[in-house]
């Protein structure tokens, strides 16, 4: 009773509406009642309050008008009183000039969506989720711990943490409203501030694992903060290490190279990734994530160092396998200085399927413009003439003002329509 009587406090907004409700049930109640019991039976004679009933009660009306006014305007003032009441409740939760039926349009819509995996790391990873975030709220990003670079590599090495920075892009990536709170999760300090160019976002999670012990319930309380559409979560909570061997130009045989923030920065081409230790459990939660999918999406991404490492954890990528989910491989637009230098679509799907299974994805999507200026010391990754085009899907995927990176509306739209096109079928049949 108590927590009822709170809805009455001063301020809430509520109350007219409780009113307006409670008013037109009365005269809902009053129309039904003239619609089943006749309340006009006695005489003049039988009661001296007749006159005064029969000019309240509308009496010079027909019965059945009267019925409709009190039903009609009873019905009126709760539906009026209703959406009041949904205005007044939702109001702290309405974006500004979006009317509230089409955000909850919205939000039916994207939890019907199909439940979507993206694997990978790094911007790529980030752009992707950007662009699905507007098709469903069953979203999920499985990132890769092997970084050691920066920021995070700095955390992990003094706090003995995951590396939390691509875990932060995905989660700022995910969030429904990049605005302050976003900016300020993805803020870096400046080196003279004395944080050393950490982001307020790693420092943030750090600081909660260290308040939840543990890592995972970090990363899931911060994105309660920034409000994401969907989930991040980590390939394993194992402190794995990326190592590479690098063949060396114009030496004989290979050198072993550890971190994956050493591994771009030596002067050769890769031929070989692997992670230590080599066998490392998944996160279970990303198990079931794959296994129950619509859609599972491989990268983009950096391939040896942000896409690799979730496929070299076994458990992930027996669970990939296992999927009955489509897999689609989204090839990256430019090649990677230190790591994909003078690759084609080509052997960005030969690496990977040498380090996992042939035929483990589905569909290849890769990008078909190549008609504006790249960064420096990068290609076009194209698709050789002549190759067999039953996998490979090819589109205009470049954002106009980064022509290096994924548009990721374009991309989102590109894996909606490939994934339509699969389940279209199924669903007439059904």
């Amino acid at each position: 009773m108590k927590g009822i009587l709170r809805w009455l406090m001063p301020g809430l907004g509520v109350k007219r509406w409780f009113a307006l409700i409670l008013l037109g049930l009365t005269l809902l109640a009053v129309g039904l009642a003239l619609f089943l019991l006749d309340v006009y039976r006695t005489t003049p004679q039988e009661s001296a309050l007749t006159p005064l009933l029969a000019t309240v009660s509308l009496r010079f009306l027909d019965r059945v008008f009267r019925v409709i006014i009190f039903s009609v305007l009873g019905l009126g003032l709760m539906i009026w009183g209703v959406a009041g009441l949904n205005r007044a409740l939702m109001l702290p939760f309405l974006r500004p000039g979006e009317k509230l039926v089409d955000q909850i349009a919205l939000y039916r819509r994207k939890k019907r969506g199909p439940r979507i995996v993206a694997l990978g790391g790094g911007h790529g990873l980030s752009t992707l989720l950007r662009g699905l975030k507007s098709q469903t709220t069953n979203l999920t990003a499985i990132v890769s711990v092997a970084d050691d670079g920066g920021s995070s590599g700095q955390l992990r090495q003094s706090l003995g943490i995951l590396p939390p920075g691509d875990i932060r892009n995905c989660l700022a990536a995910l969030s429904n409203d990049e605005a302050l709170l976003t900016q300020l999760f993805q803020y870096r300090f400046n080196s003279e501030s004395g944080l050393g160019g950490h982001s307020f976002g790693n420092l943030f999670i750090s600081a909660l694992a260290e308040i939840t012990g543990s890592f995972e319930e970090a990363v899931a309380e911060s994105g309660r903060v920034l409000g994401v559409n969907g989930r991040v979560l980590p390939a394993t909570l194992h402190n794995v290490h990326l190592v590479a061997d690098v063949e060396l130009p114009n030496q004989p045989g290979s050198v072993r190279v550890q971190g994956e923030s050493a591994i771009p920065e030596m002067p050769g081409r890769v031929r070989r990734v692997w992670l230590e230790p080599d066998n490392p459990f998944a996160f279970p939660p990303a198990i079931r994530a794959l296994l129950t999918a619509d859609l599972i999406v491989i990268g983009p991404g950096s391939l040896y160092t942000s896409i690799l490492p979730n496929l070299l954890v076994p458990d992930l990528l027996d669970a990939i396998r296992a999927s009955r989910a489509l897999k689609v491989y989204v090839v990256n637009i430019a090649t990677q200085p230190g790591e994909t230098g003078g690759y084609s679509v080509l052997d960005h799907l030969r690496a990977l399927e040498e380090h996992t299974y042939p035929n483990l994805a589905d569909i290849i999507v890769y990008n078909l413009r190549c008609d504006l200026s790249l960064a420096a010391h990068s290609q076009w990754v194209k698709l050789p003439e002549g190759t067999p085009s039953t996998r490979f899907y090819g589109a205009d995927l470049v954002d106009e003002s980064n022509p290096w990176r994924h548009d990721a509306d374009k991309l989102a739209r590109v894996l909606m329509d490939l994934l339509d096109e699969k389940t279209g079928p199924l669903r007439q049949a059904a």
